[in-house]
């Protein structure tokens, strides 16, 4: 399969603190990729860097075969690449439609100018933006008014419209940072089927996830990392079994302590 993403040996330090820490993947078209680890592992760290927030220390990231490392934000997102935050990045004030419409000003062909005098460009522009904002909403299963301030609107139905403005940037490769976080059980079911329909869009996924359920269900393969490391990468059923992931998750057992106590 095609990589639409190569990670190779990257690193990022603060100080003297390794964030992460040589790690090398890829993301193959239409594929599902969970990256998990326990807190402060680097998942978000690694994310970062791929999307041009964070400058790498040293490594390398390619999309669709073109090096991007340390490339802004605006360029990577220019490429097909773009995604959800742990913390919504929402504009709480601007409306539900308004906010996807955001998410499209890459490829309006419109400029300031248009924007000023109302040119035939920008209101062919703005009916297109908006179009496309109500598609993505609809796509994403998003039921509520969209004339209202993002603000109003639940944690659940803030999340659809986050990834609905991801989707509306015509992304090939999506990158989502713990999308089920504050979600009920049904929401959670509904993000699954979700996946799986932007997956057959043709788009690539890469997620940080720690609802192992949703990881296991979801997954076609898990990169699990720790300390800013791989520590294993496989299907689910691998990764689950493995005794590194077992041991970041919940320890190594003392066997020496053990036996004291029992003496």
């Amino acid at each position: 399969m095609t990589a639409v993403l190569e990670v190779k040996d990257l690193q990022v330090a603060f100080g003297g603190v390794k964030a992460v820490d040589g790690l090398s993947f890829s993301a193959h078209e239409r594929e599902i990729i969970a990256v998990i680890g326990p807190n402060g592992a680097g998942k978000t760290s690694a994310f970062n860097c791929i999307t041009g927030f964070y400058r790498p220390t040293s490594g390398s990231v390619r999309i669709k075969g073109l090096e991007t490392t340390g490339k802004r934000p605006a360029d990577i997102a220019a490429v097909g690449v773009t995604r959800t935050f742990q913390n919504l990045r929402l504009f709480p004030d601007l409306t539900v439609l308004d906010n996807v419409r955001a998410g499209m000003h890459l490829y309006g062909g419109q400029n300031w100018a248009d924007a000023i005098l109302h040119t035939p460009r920008f209101k062919r522009s703005e009916a297109m933006y908006t179009d496309e904002a109500n598609y993505w909403l609809d796509f994403v299963g998003f039921e509520g008014a969209r004339g209202v301030p993002v603000r109003n609107l639940s944690y659940g139905q803030q999340k659809r419209v986050e990834i609905a403005r991801a989707l509306a940037r015509k992304a090939e490769l999506l990158l989502l940072d713990e999308p089920a976080a504050g979600l009920n059980y049904s929401e959670k079911q509904q993000l699954l089927v979700l996946c799986g329909r932007i997956r057959d869009l043709g788009t690539s996924i890469v997620l940080i996830e720690h609802d192992m359920g949703l990881v296991m269900e979801l997954s076609e393969r898990i990169i699990v990392m720790n300390f800013g490391r791989e520590i294993a990468v496989g299907t689910p059923a691998e990764v689950k079994a493995n005794p590194a992931v077992i041991e970041a998750y919940l320890g190594k057992d003392d066997e020496g302590a053990q036996s004291n106590g029992d003496a």
